[in-house]
């Protein structure tokens, strides 16, 4: 039994891993295009004057007030609302993901100060770096890539007809 609620947490932490990754990968774009183009300069200066543990309590507030979109999110789909399901959990999945880019861009030196969480960071990293090496996740990044180039190549030849149209 204990075998295999091990194989079952290791699966479900796999999974967890997996779609946080994902996630990642489009907030961050996000996260960049929000810190370029919106300038919150006193917002930004009061974050980096915080002191370490603070900077902490910050940093989990996204966290704290996002992570309950999930059950949210698993109640909808359970009770057939699978749209809005959908719509909740991604939302909230980028809004808190977006939010903790940012405030780590911001806090990363004086949280990298607090021993926990700079070991608890670098057991992330590892697992990130063990989850990248997959090939279930290089399969992935092969079809992601096969599909960006397919949109690109519908891009150009859409582009294409487009001036011939006009030029007409």
């Amino acid at each position: 039994m204990h075998r295999i609620l091990r194989i079952v947490s290791y699966i479900l932490a796999f999974a967890y891993f997996l779609v946080d990754a994902l996630f990642v990968s489009v907030a961050r774009p996000i996260s960049r295009w929000l810190a370029h183009h919106i300038r919150l300069e006193w917002l930004r200066a009061w974050i980096r004057s915080l002191p370490p543990y603070p900077s902490l309590a910050l940093f989990s507030v996204p966290v704290i007030v996002l992570e309950p979109v999930k059950p949210v999110s698993a109640y909808l789909a359970a009770t057939g609302q699978f749209l809005a399901a959908a719509v909740t959990f991604v939302v909230g999945e980028l809004l808190k993901l977006v939010l903790i880019e940012r405030l780590f861009a911001l806090t990363r030196d004086k949280l990298m100060k607090i021993p926990a969480f700079a070991s608890a960071y670098a057991y992330y990293k590892q697992a990130i770096g063990w989850l990248t090496s997959t090939a279930a996740w290089q399969s992935i990044l092969a079809l992601k890539r096969a599909i960006a180039e397919h949109v690109r190549a519908w891009r150009a030849r859409a582009f294409r007809h487009l001036v011939i149209y006009r030029g007409r």
